[in-house]
Order: structure tokens, then sequence, then C-alpha cells
């Protein structure tokens, strides 16, 4: 058989061989770390949306303000969308493919009402990243398992971004009194 006919065979069978990205992690630590990680990408882009939703949706009084906190803030969101994605590959899995796909695994509820007033906006979110916190630690907890650092190192910085949102939707929506709501 020539050298072409050989090349153009493992060619072939490279691009239809399963994506399988080699890793030092066994098969139940990219099994439990994509799933981890596949699950927080959906609540992500859940939450990126609602929060996209929200800010297109916004008016009263406190348009502007609420407006430009919600547009920076699924900025920031959006821009984990890609880093989660990219290690649930690098670590030997494969991740979210389709909005179905999304809608299958997010644990954010999503809010299609017509209206909404500005500050239940503001407390639905406030609640969905403190609930994002709490499924960020459960997924570090599952990187520490498997002595993934990597991925571990970057929900670190994540929880820090959440926790920072979850902060500013409680200070825009506190009430002028010094009990807060």
């Amino acid at each position: 058989m020539s050298k072409s006919v050989e090349a153009k065979q493992d060619l072939e069978r490279t691009q239809k061989a399963p994506l399988k990205t080699p890793t030092d992690l066994k098969a139940e630590g990219t099994r439990d770390i994509a799933g981890a990680m596949n699950a927080i990408l959906a609540d992500v882009f859940a939450l990126y949306l609602k929060t996209k939703n929200f800010h297109w949706h916004m008016s009263g009084p406190h348009f502007r303000d609420y407006h430009l906190l919600l547009d920076e803030q699924g900025d920031q969101l959006f821009a984990m969308t890609d880093a989660i994605a990219e290690r649930v590959r690098k670590v030997g899995s494969t991740t979210l493919k389709s909005v179905g796909h999304i809608a299958r695994l997010q644990r954010v509820s999503d809010n299609d009402a017509p209206y909404v007033e500005p500050e239940d906006m503001l407390a639905e979110l406030l609640e969905d990243s403190k609930a994002l916190t709490v499924r960020l630690r459960e997924a570090h907890g599952v990187c520490e398992e498997y002595e993934d650092v990597a991925t571990a190192s970057l929900i670190e910085v994540w929880i820090d971004e959440t926790e920072r949102r979850t902060w500013f939707l409680f200070e825009a929506s506190r009430r002028g009194d010094s009990t807060g709501h």
C-alpha cells in the first residue's frame, strides 16, 4: 500500500474517532468533572440569558443604573462560558452542543413572564447567583477529589466573580432603611 493511501486511511480513522483528548485523569475523574462542569456551563448560559432578558426589559426610575449593571453582569457570565467548555475538553470529555442540551442540564429557572418588576428582577438574579456560588463550590469539591487543580483554580476565580455579582445585586436592591430587605 502506498504512503498516500495509508495517510488518507489514517486521516479518515482520525476523523471518525470519538473526541478523546489525552489526559492523565482516570475515566471516572473525567466523567465526574465533565458532568459537574457541563451542569455549571448550562447554569451559566441560562443565567446569562435571564440576565440579558432582564437587561432588555428593565424599566422604571432606576432604569439606567440597573440596565448597565445587568449588561455588565451578562458580559461577565458570557466570558465564563468558553473557559468552562474548554476545561471540559481539556480533561478529555465533550461539552454542550445545543440549546436543548443546556435546557436538559440547567438548574436556573427561566423567566418568560411578560413583565417583571425591576426589584423582582434583581431579587431573582440575586437568588440565582447565590445558588450558582453553591454549585461552583460543589464542582470545586469534585475537582479536588480528582486533583484537577487547573479547573479548581478557575472555579475559585468564578466563585469570587459570582460573589461580587451577588453583592452588587444585593446592594442595588436594598431599600433606604438600615435593615436592607
